[in-house]
């Protein structure tokens, strides 16, 4: 993926590293603003974060998009690293959301399939997800936020696993405190949206030695670093119709997702309006939507030592996720 050919967003936020120190950052085209460096405006205390930020971001949105070239202190949006936009309160991420991902892991599946041959595997996928769309509800699980990471930092896949894949998601990024919204009134909750890839260890997902327990998310998505998020934050108005962002992610230069948000069984304000019926969302929760086809289950290549990732979604900036292999064991019991 040539990264230089994707533009950053020209209205953005975001916590950047410099040579010195991180801090909050407002992106205007190819310039940075510190936030600190406005903070009487924005009237918040510093050291000021993207959540401080959020939690009043009704106040804070029209005044961020009236600031000139005049306030604060500004710097090229080149001389600084975007690090993890914020650190998020709840992290709740839709599975199982983009149809034909579900059914490409269903015929990987096939052999434990009561002897079905793959096509029926295939046919019966699909019209068990055309049901679910039609009437069922999303499917939702919780992440931990010591997962997070940067959009360009290293990723180190737990000692003595073999089965680490990539899930590259659209994460909208709440922005008023929210609870049992309606689908027609949910995206007012977001403030915008960014990137992540949800990484998952397949061989944790389920417990062998507790069959009937069924999955087991908090080992397999949760280990440090399992979720390189950002690198900005891109407000609602910034981003374009939902339903048409494109998601692409390569590795070492092969492509292996490369989907629309078309292809979703639940839209993101369904997402939303479901996931706020049981969970109050509060400013900086991330709800995550899904990852399409393509994953390493589906190819047959799994992460290893070495790989790098490259993936973007439609105006939101790209990630840049070089992989390790543990190699030392961890004291944990």
């Amino acid at each position: 993926m040539d990264l230089s050919a994707i533009p950053h967003p020209t209205f953005a936020l975001g916590t950047v590293r410099s040579a010195d120190r991180s801090y909050a950052a407002l992106l205007v085209d190819t310039m940075v603003l510190d936030l600190d460096t406005v903070a009487d405006t924005l009237a918040l205390e510093t050291p000021i974060t993207i959540r401080a930020v959020l939690d009043a971001w009704d106040r804070t949105e029209p005044i961020l998009r009236g600031l000139g070239v005049d306030a604060g202190c500004w710097v090229p949006v080149d001389s600084v690293t975007a690090a993890a936009p914020l650190e998020p309160r709840q992290i709740l991420q839709a599975g199982a959301n983009y149809r034909t991902h579900v059914i490409d892991l269903a015929v990987k599946h096939a052999d434990i399939a009561n002897g079905r041959s793959e096509e029926q595997v295939r046919i019966e996928t699909a019209a068990m997800m055309d049901k679910r769309a039609a009437e069922g509800d999303p499917y939702f699980f919780i992440g931990l936020p010591s997962a997070v990471t940067g959009p360009y930092d290293t990723v180190t896949l737990p000692q003595n696993t073999t089965t680490n894949d990539w899930e590259l998601e659209l994460a909208a990024v709440i922005g008023r405190p929210a609870h049992r919204l309606s689908p027609e009134n949910a995206l007012t909750a977001v403030a915008g949206y960014t990137i992540v890839n949800d990484l998952t260890t397949r061989e944790f997902v389920f417990r062998r030695d507790m069959p009937e327990i069924g999955t087991d998310w908090l080992r397999a998505k949760n280990a440090p670093g399992f979720l390189p998020l950002g690198p900005w934050i891109v407000p609602s108005a910034e981003v374009g119709d939902l339903s048409e962002l494109r998601l692409t992610l390569e590795l070492d230069g092969q492509v292996m997702q490369d989907e629309s948000t078309k292809d979703m069984l639940f839209d993101t304000a369904q997402l939303i309006s479901a996931v706020s019926q049981t969970v109050t969302l509060l400013p900086g929760d991330l709800v995550l939507t899904g990852s399409p086809a393509g994953n390493g289950m589906h190819w047959g290549r799994l992460l290893r030592d070495g790989d790098v990732m490259e993936s973007t979604i439609t105006g939101l900036g790209y990630q840049r996720t070089p992989v390790v292999q543990a190699t030392i064991a961890s004291d944990a019991r």
